[in-house]
Formats: C-alpha cells, sequence, structure tokens
C-alpha cells in the first residue's frame, strides 16, 4: 500500500480502515507529489469527476503527466462524457445483454453499480467485468434498457461519496480487493484496409493545413498506396470504413476532433494525432507538470488553483510583472493574456479561474519569434522562425475584428540551434510518437519550451518551405510504415 494513494476531495468523508498516508486529498497530490525515489506509484482517483476541468479530473490528468498509474485514466473519463463514445464500446457486449431477458421477466429498466468490476447481481457479474476492462473507474452507474433487446442507456461515473451505506461497504470492499489486482488495458482491434481520411472543416477560422498543402497530401498519401477522401464534422459514423485518420483541424478534448480521434482508435485505425497525444497537448497544466518532472528546460510557472490576496502576493514576489496567465485549453494564442499590474492581475485571474479549476501563471519572456520545431516520430522535421504580429507580443493578435500574425523564416533542421532541437525532441517523447509542433523561446544561449501543439500547422510555403513536398511524404510514409508494422 506504500505506493497506492487514494486521491479525494474531502479527507472528512473517508471513513475506509486505509494507512493515513495513503489517502490524501487533491491539494495534498498537486504541491506534494511526486515523490522523488517513489517509483511505480499508482493514483486511484475519488475526487469527483463530474465536470470537465474540475479538480477530479486534473487529479488523473496531473498523475499522467508525472508518470503515475492512474484510475481512472483522462482516455475514460472523456469517454464516459459523451455517449456517442462509449455506446461504440459496448457494441459487441449486446449479445451477453440479451440473455438476460428471460431472467427479468417483466423487462424493466435495470439499475446497478458497478465497484471495480464487481456487482452483487449474479446474472451481472459478467457485464460488469467487461465493463470495468473497457472503462477502468471506481464506480460505475449503469443503466440498461429493454428495446426489442436488452442495451445499454447510460453508464456514467459515480462519486462514492453518494453511495449509501450498504453500497459504501460493497464499494470499500472491492477496492481492497482491487488493490492487490494488476491493472489492465483494453485490447486493441486490427484495421484491415488503406484508405485515409483526412478531416478537415471548411468552416474554420484558422485550418492547420491551407488547401495547396491539404493538395499535396493528398498527392503524397496516393503515391504511397493510400485512397484519400476528404471528410468533416457529419462523418464521424464513417469512419470505419478507412484504415487511417489524419486530423487537418484544430483539436480539443470537449470537441469532435476529440471524438473523432478516440473512435478512430477503437477502430483500429491509424490516427495522427492519437487521442492520448490530443488530451496531453491540449492541456497546459499537464504540459507544464509533465516538463517540470522530466528536467524540460520552460519558463519560470506556477500553477495556479485561487486568486485571494496571499495568492497575489505570492505571484507577485515570484515573477514581478509582467506575469503571463494562460488558461489551460487555449490554442493560437487564445486564453493568453499579460497581467501588468496588480488590477489586472485580479481582473484575468479570477475571470479564468472561473473557467478552470487551475491556471498557468509564467514569467514573460520577450523575444522577436518563437522556434516552431516540427517533429515526427520523435525525429526532426521541420524548423521555422514565426515572429511576433506588428506592435503584440504574441504571434497572434486577437485583439482586432481581422487576427493579425507576424512572418516567419524557414531554416534546413541542421541549422537549428542544438539546444533548440534537443529541448523539442525532450518535449516530443513525452507526449509520444506522433506529429507534434515544439514552440521554443530562446535568449542567448537559453532555451524554454513554451508548449507541444499536437495538431501543428502545415501551411504551403510555409512550413514546406525548404523541404517542398518531401514534408508531405514523409508524413505519409510514416503512416503506412505504422500499417505495415502491424502486418498489412
Amino acid at each position: 500500500m506504500s505506493n497506492i494513494y487514494l486521491v479525494i476531495d474531502d479527507l472528512a468523508a473517508w471513513r475506509a480502515d486505509f494507512p493515513d498516508d495513503a489517502v490524501i486529498t487533491f491539494d495534498t497530490y498537486l504541491k506534494e507529489h511526486p515523490i522523488k525515489g517513489q517509483k511505480k506509484t499508482r493514483i486511484i482517483n475519488l475526487c469527483n469527476t463530474d465536470l470537465y476541468l474540475s479538480k477530479g479530473y486534473y487529479c488523473s490528468l496531473l498523475a499522467e503527466a508525472r508518470g503515475h498509474k492512474v484510475l481512472p485514466s483522462v482516455n475514460t473519463l472523456n469517454d464516459l462524457s459523451n455517449q456517442h463514445l462509449y455506446l461504440l464500446q459496448v457494441d459487441g457486449m449486446l449479445s451477453q445483454l440479451n440473455k438476460l431477458a428471460g431472467e427479468n421477466s417483466s423487462r424493466e429498466d435495470i439499475h446497478f453499480k458497478v465497484f471495480f468490476g464487481k456487482t452483487d447481481r449474479k446474472e451481472l457479474k459478467l457485464l460488469a467485468r467487461r465493463l470495468f476492462e473497457r472503462f477502468p473507474c471506481p464506480v460505475l452507474d449503469v443503466v440498461l434498457v429493454w428495446q426489442g433487446s436488452w442495451q445499454v442507456k447510460s453508464i456514467t461515473p459515480f462519486n462514492f461519496q453518494e453511495l449509501n451505506e450498504e453500497e459504501s461497504s460493497r464499494f470499500v470492499a472491492a477496492l481492497e480487493k482491487f488493490t492487490q489486482s494488476l491493472w489492465r488495458k483494453p485490447r486493441q482491434r486490427k484495421a484491415s484496409r488503406w484508405d485515409m481520411a483526412i478531416l478537415v472543416n471548411p468552416n474554420e477560422k484558422l485550418p492547420p493545413s491551407d488547401a495547396d498543402a491539404l493538395k499535396r497530401m493528398e498527392k503524397a498519401a496516393t503515391k504511397v498506396g493510400f485512397n484519400v477522401e476528404f471528410i468533416g464534422p457529419a462523418d464521424y459514423a464513417r469512419l470505419s470504413e478507412f484504415d487511417a485518420l489524419f486530423i487537418r483541424e484544430t483539436t480539443g478534448i470537449d470537441h469532435h476532433t476529440y471524438h473523432f480521434s478516440r473512435k478512430a482508435e477503437i477502430e483500429g485505425l491509424v490516427v495522427m494525432d492519437d487521442p492520448t497525444s490530443i488530451l496531453r497537448c491540449c492541456n497546459k497544466v499537464f504540459l507544464q507538470d509533465a516538463f517540470t518532472y522530466s528536467g524540460v528546460p520552460t519558463p519560470k510557472t506556477k500553477i495556479v488553483s485561487s486568486c485571494g490576496p496571499e495568492d497575489m502576493d505570492a505571484l507577485e514576489e515570484y515573477f514581478g510583472y509582467p506575469i503571463v496567465l494562460k488558461i489551460p485549453n487555449g490554442a493560437f494564442s487564445v486564453g493568453v493574456s499579460k497581467a501588468e499590474n496588480r488590477e489586472e492581475l485580479e481582473q484575468i485571474l479570477g475571470d479564468l479561474l472561473s473557467k478552470s479549476a487551475l491556471v498557468i501563471a509564467q514569467e514573460f519572456l520577450y523575444t522577436d519569434f518563437d522556434w516552431r520545431i516540427g517533429i515526427l516520430n520523435n525525429k526532426p522535421l521541420y524548423a521555422c522562425r514565426y515572429y511576433m504580429a506588428k506592435g503584440h507580443w504574441q504571434i497572434y493578435d486577437h485583439g482586432t475584428d481581422r487576427i493579425g500574425s507576424g512572418g516567419w523564416e524557414t531554416l534546413p533542421t541542421y541549422e537549428v540551434p542544438k539546444a533548440v532541437l534537443n529541448a523539442s525532441l525532450k518535449a516530443a517523447r513525452i507526449i509520444g510518437d506522433g506529429l507534434y509542433g515544439i514552440d521554443i523561446k530562446q535568449q542567448g544561449n537559453k532555451v524554454y519550451v513554451i508548449e507541444v501543439n499536437d495538431n501543428p500547422s502545415l501551411e504551403h510555403e510555409v512550413e514546406d518551405a525548404f523541404i517542398g513536398d518531401e514534408l508531405y511524404m514523409q508524413i505519409m510514409s510514416e503512416f503506412a510504415r505504422r500499417l505495415e508494422n502491424r502486418g498489412r
């Protein structure tokens, strides 16, 4: 039990007989973990996870950033927040559900709870185990309905603090048994065809790829053996027709791009970007915590959860002014503000904390340009300098009706300073082996990783300005390589 932690919202709500040092609050986990030298740490997240960007959500996110095994994972939480995603994953269980038809003659709705894969209802034990293997979560609240056959109506995480006395006893018994077992991952299904879908959205204001780049992608994909079709947000149900998915729309967690990526992974497609990369890159809290844990150079940073007078004092003392404040899930400089004084700090921080349980505070580092290093499968692909928008401190200026941006310069990767390349590769390895754009600031010999973009811009005569169509050929060849490695 020494390396297993139960993270809860309120210690006063805990009644089970577990070692005191094994049960901690989210705030303790945020501030005091990871513990240096402690290996194989496991986190059971018992915080309320009902809301996206709640403390319960961040508990799982930070655990993954810190290399801890966590239940439930962020992927599980996001799957269970979307009915389309979890219903897709229970299709293979319907035959087992229909065995209940003769055992429940009234065919009334069946409502039951699953505690770490266990239920007290004998006829539902196999189903409970399968549901837990697919959606590893401490407590699942499940409703089945009869519609000519038994169907899953809903599967939702349930807060242990809301269990009644009898349920609490079964929950604790299941928890004690579970802590002695191994953690499992769901099996992957195999794909069967060589067709590629490229997800685009014609209505997007700042798409990651322009029309010319998309044409070159299609041409490159055709050369390495793909049939390509451009699809849009309305084509979600068609994903099973394809063997690979390339997302060329700005990604987000509470967004159809994540749902596309997750379904593609479930269906066995090769997908860029994969849902884990989207989860990690779309939240700056994860990035910052993971960078700190892994020794990636970053600006001075603090994760802020409140904005009282003492918090203001601490930020002023640590940073001075100006202070950069970031909402965790912003993109293209959206949700990034700069506070020049106490009044602005209080106003901006209060506004951001009303939208997210945590906010990033960071020292202000002015540079004329940001490096963007493209990384594919942990190898450098391209290098750009993006210059700040005219009269502004960021690359993108959202302060007017028309979004402004600065210029750019594309270089061969062998001309990039070694420190910039090394920091880029180190940051990318934290995320995975996909296609990433690493943003870096350089001041003299010092470099600072700002963020990792899971869906980097690929525009004709910008990112491809030095190597041309070879940029797209390398990306499509990587898709083909991954398919070939699956024995296709």
